[in-house]
């Protein structure tokens, strides 16, 4: 897929995107991605969290009085929600606390919605220590299984055909969605030109663009 061009800056300067990063992982690792948003004109603001102990939920209810804040914010026209694995679990728990006015579309990148294989594997040595650990198991009582869907919102998910955390198939979510995969890893979906651009374009149309044909 060929990049997008940039947008001029004041085009959407008054839509925010709010970036959330996933489990052991920090704002840092959103920074390119920002910066590419950015270039299509968007206010890129990364949130983050520090404690990977707490709950997905205590998480939910800080990123809640972030989308509170944003909501409030008359430099903000609108807020769409770009995240990151564990990211989006977060975003759609918060999502159930606090509905922001201003709301605009969702895109997740390699979210864990059905769960994680990984979780399950490690849930008996780390599940005492870390809660999202099990709270990201694939079984239907799992947390992330449990959590409603907001409705009424154009939700976009990029999936990673090489992902070793999370499959493609658990990365779908169980209300009408875009959804596209990208040759790569988990990880490398924050630092993909094309990625960025895909998000761009969601943004942008509720969408994700056609594959180019072929020759």
């Amino acid at each position: 897929m060929t990049g997008m061009p940039p947008v001029h800056a004041s085009a959407r300067g008054r839509e925010c995107v709010s970036l959330v990063h996933g489990f052991f992982a920090n704002q840092y690792m959103l920074a390119l991605l920002g910066h590419r948003l950015k270039r299509h004109g968007y206010l890129a603001t990364p949130w983050g969290y520090r404690n990977m102990r707490r709950s997905i939920l205590e998480h939910a209810d800080a990123f809640s009085r972030e989308l509170a804040r944003l909501d409030a914010d008359r430099a903000v026209d609108t807020i769409h929600l770009v995240t990151h694995s564990m990211g989006g679990i977060i975003a759609r728990a918060a999502l159930e606390r606090f509905r922001p006015q201003k709301l605009g579309r969702f895109v997740m990148l390699a979210p864990p919605n059905r769960g994680s294989f990984v979780a399950n594997a490690a849930v008996g040595v780390l599940g005492g220590l870390f809660k999202p650990v099990a709270e990201l198991t694939t079984g239907p009582e799992s947390l992330v299984n449990s959590l409603g869907m907001p409705t009424g919102i154009d939700i976009g998910v990029i999936a990673a055909s090489r992902d070793a955390l999370v499959s493609p198939e658990s990365t779908r979510p169980d209300v009408p969605h875009d959804h596209v995969t990208l040759p790569c890893l988990h990880s490398s979906l924050l630092f993909r030109r094309d990625a960025a651009d895909l998000v761009a374009a969601f943004l942008a149309t509720g969408e994700f663009p056609a594959p180019a044909a072929d020759g």
